[in-house]
């Protein structure tokens, strides 16, 4: 590593941290203020934190290699993103933000399912948090692998430091600061991440000539690059607009809206984040596809090397960084990266550790005690599922990385449909949201793990409408009138309308 690629690098880890102690002394007196931020988070910092916390590493190297792979045929996965994004803040953030307080202010999802449905045998908070705890201990340890493997490609360092530092790092900040350092954080690293999507391409473009010079030399190479139909199929378009299913059932999303304080504040938040997401979506894509223009121009070279494979091809951001521009910028360019590798980590990290106090430790354990103790408890989960994290990181296994790489389906099936009957249909039922959140897992676990002439499909699109189809019918077939759930419901109609101005 550079010196001055190393000195990017350290003063973006030393921000993390100020970060983390600033927000110890700030926000860190109760197990609320730990876990949810007393619910005190701004539109920007809501926007820019639930934009971050969502795209990992994958859009600063997946995106970008997917694009020069194939070409415009990837730019489905973004549409569908985007829409997913959209309806989950149209839909679901006012909604939920509401909700959640005015049942019995829940601070995590498998708390608000309870009191929701008013459910006293524990079933839903149990197996909603079992889902979380299973898949974000997993997803986490992904998170650490990428920083690894970053550290390790990127700099020349040993996989195992760059292990260690990426998690020593996040655990740190979020186990000093808690929701707001990583909200804090997730701020700061999403900046960072626009700032060099949007830098790079147009870089590369300048470089090649210009627009027009740079489509021609792409054209050069191949036309179905600039075809959003060649080399897919219907199949194919609409498993990648699927994964906008996801939105509705990503925990370390979800929790940003629940965490804003005025629900008001909601609609410049959507504002911000979309366009948050539009500018960083646009920016990873373009890099792809005016990469192909640049090595057709400079470099067929290493044109030959990431054409040899969609894994090469994800390393043409670090390509970019190094070959573009000077090794301080360089490594800020490449911190970008690592920003989004934390800012995942961190968010998954918090949810997990939340989901153990709140809903494993308060109802299982410990019924009463003190804010201090809480914390405490808080503090503690960070670091036993961070450590947990790092151990299965060390020795990655591709079992465990494909079951990770499922996660966002099986978060999507098992709770998306949840959440939107929970909020936007009166007479969803107890039971009726039982048996839907375990249809969804199950139906995507089968998906992947078994053999079917359906395979081509996303599993999400199975999980999520075989979840929603039997959440209905099971809630139509089991359905009582609860006066104590209609009179909530129609608080949240009335402050929901009062909130969007309706």
């Amino acid at each position: 590593m550079q010196f001055y690629e190393a000195l990017s690098i350290g003063l973006y880890l030393l921000l993390m941290l100020a970060i983390g102690v600033y927000s110890y002394k700030k926000s860190t007196a109760t197990s609320d203020e730990f876990l949810i931020s007393g619910r005190k988070l701004g539109p920007v910092v809501t926007a820019l934190s639930a934009g971050a916390a969502d795209m990992s590493g994958w859009l600063l190297m997946g995106v970008p290699g997917a694009m020069y792979f194939t070409g415009l045929a990837s730019a489905w996965i973004a549409i569908g993103l985007t829409i997913g994004a959209y309806l989950n803040y149209l839909l679901v953030a006012p909604r939920l933000r509401i909700y959640t307080e005015v049942a019995q202010n829940a601070i995590t999802l498998p708390v608000f399912f309870e009191n929701r449905y008013k459910d006293k045998t524990k079933l839903l908070k149990f197996t909603s948090s079992a889902f979380i705890l299973i898949f974000f201990t997993l997803y986490t340890s992904a998170g650490m692998v990428s920083g690894g493997k970053l550290f390790e490609s990127a700099f020349g360092m040993d996989y195992l430091v760059g292990v260690w530092v990426t998690g020593l790092v996040v655990v740190l900040y979020t186990f000093l600061g808690g929701f707001l350092a990583v909200s804090l954080t997730d701020f700061v690293q999403g900046t960072i991440m626009v700032l060099a999507l949007l830098i790079v391409p147009i870089v590369v473009i300048t470089q090649t000539g210009g627009p027009v010079e740079t489509f021609e030399l792409i054209s050069e190479k191949g036309s179905k690059y600039l075809d959003l139909f060649t080399g897919t199929s219907i199949v194919g378009i609409l498993s990648l607009i699927a994964w906008g299913l996801g939105y509705f059932g990503q925990p370390h999303i979800l929790v940003r809206f629940m965490a804003i304080e005025k629900p008001a504040d909601l609609i410049k938040a959507r504002r911000i984040g979309i366009g948050w997401m539009i500018l960083t979506l646009i920016g990873a894509m373009s890099i792809g596809l005016v990469g192909i223009g640049y090595m057709m121009k400079f470099d067929t070279q290493t044109m030959q090397i990431f054409d040899s494979s969609n894994k090469e091809a994800e390393t043409i951001f670090i390509y970019f960084a190094r070959v573009l521009f000077h090794p301080l910028i360089g490594g800020f360019l490449l911190s970008a990266i690592l920003a989004a590798v934390m800012s995942t980590i961190s968010s998954q990290l918090l949810v997990t550790s939340s989901s153990l106090v709140e809903d494993i430790y308060k109802s299982f354990v410990r019924k009463e005690g003190s804010s201090k103790e809480f914390l405490i408890s808080g503090r503690i989960s960070v670091l036993l599922v961070a450590a947990i994290s790092i151990m299965i990181s060390l020795n990655p296994h591709d079992s465990i990385l494909n079951l990770v790489g499922n996660a966002w389906a099986g978060f999507g099936a098992a709770f998306g449909p949840l959440i939107l009957l929970s909020l936007l249909n009166r007479k969803s039922t107890f039971q009726g949201a039982f048996a839907g959140m375990l249809t969804g897992g199950l139906v995507v676990l089968f998906w992947v793990y078994f053999d079917h002439p359906f395979k081509e499909w996303y599993e999400i699109i199975p999980g999520f409408f075989s979840a929603l189809i039997v959440n209905l019918v099971v809630s139509k077939l089991t359905y009582r009138e609860n006066s104590e759930i209609d009179k909530e419901f129609e608080e949240v109609d009335q402050k929901t309308a009062e909130a969007l101005g309706k």
